[in-house]
């Protein structure tokens, strides 16, 4: 059996590809690129093996989209379909295992050191309650890790596409904007690259100024540089309502063993997020502060989380 597995993690945006060593479940020869319409999953399977000058007999393809147990596998926020079947025939695989990308996400947190996490507050984690991830990229991913029988299980889900309240007359008149454009309106409306933008457009029609198209990167330069109010206003909500979010997650399973972010987007900006009112609309629970308060958050730092996790996972179905 070779060494090694094909580890992918395929989000909205960008497909990342590793080697996956099964002995020492170490990570190697990553690659990343950026997705574009016309791209074929197996072609880029191919080419990357090719690259490697490997042959591998398992993989583990994390990808941004709910798993079911059809053959054909359709992305949420990009035009990327593959089928399971024929990847196993075309390239003789013995054991292919698809699974959400924050399943992924969720499965390499135990792996993780604490130089690649960044603590938000809160106390310590206790590792006999359930664990709650979620992150912001070019969707909104959530999972949670529970133990059992002494081995942490990954409880994946699509809880990024839930419905996010409001809870002042200003944060009313942002939904109503995207409600106007969206019809119903997800929590991944508001945070992710995209959310960005549209929190900042919707501040933009409030405040009567002409709606202007801009990148997620520009917005976020911006409020850090402090050259733009409403840029800064847009990423100051983004953080709060990462906050609110977050604080349901740990509601909904009692995550005393700690809330943690992953995606692309917060360690971009990591001491803003620190400063912001992220941790106040995390614990702004009413009855319930008390518990959330005692809650620690964590933001990955890890360059591939997804990656790791992909593998842990594959080892893992292996026992």
């Amino acid at each position: 059996m070779s060494q090694y597995a094909l580890v992918t993690d395929i989000g909205g945006t960008n497909a990342r590809f590793a080697l996956y060593d099964l002995t020492t479940n170490k990570l190697s020869a990553i690659t990343k690129i950026l997705i574009s319409k016309n791209d074929v999953l197996l072609t880029l399977i191919k080419d990357y093996l090719a690259s490697q000058s490997v042959t591998v007999k398992m993989a583990c393809i994390a990808i941004a989209c709910p798993i079911d147990s059809e053959d054909v596998i359709n992305l949420t926020n990009n035009d990327l379909s593959f089928s399971r079947s024929e990847l196993i025939q075309a390239l003789n695989l013995t054991k292919l295992e698809v699974i959400n990308d924050f399943t992924a996400v969720s499965m390499s947190i135990p792996q993780l050191s604490k130089n690649e996490l960044v603590k938000i507050e809160g106390g310590e984690p206790d590792l006999n309650y359930p664990i709650a991830i979620y992150g912001a990229g070019t969707g909104l991913g959530v999972s949670h890790l529970i133990k059992v029988n002494q081995r942490w299980v990954s409880l994946s889900g699509e809880g990024g596409h839930t419905e996010l309240p409001m809870i002042s007359d200003e944060e009313d008149r942002i939904l109503a904007q995207l409600r106007k454009k969206f019809g119903r309106v997800s929590t991944e409306r508001f945070l992710s690259g995209s959310g960005i933008v549209n929190i900042y457009q919707a501040l933009l029609h409030i405040n009567n100024k002409p709606i202007e198209e801009v990148t997620p990167d520009i917005i976020v330069n911006k409020a850090l540089s402090n050259s733009c109010p409403l840029c800064l206003q847009t990423l100051t909500y983004f953080c709060t309502f990462m906050g609110r979010f977050g604080g349901n997650l740990a509601l909904t399973l009692n995550t005393q063993g700690g809330v943690y972010i992953a995606g692309g987007i917060v360690p971009r900006f990591i001491e803003f997020f620190k400063a912001s009112p992220f941790r106040e609309a995390f614990e702004h629970k009413g009855r319930m502060s008390y518990l959330v308060k005692k809650i620690p958050v964590y933001v990955i730092t890890h360059e591939d989380p997804g990656l790791l996790g992909a593998g842990v996972y594959l080892q893992n179905s292996l026992k």
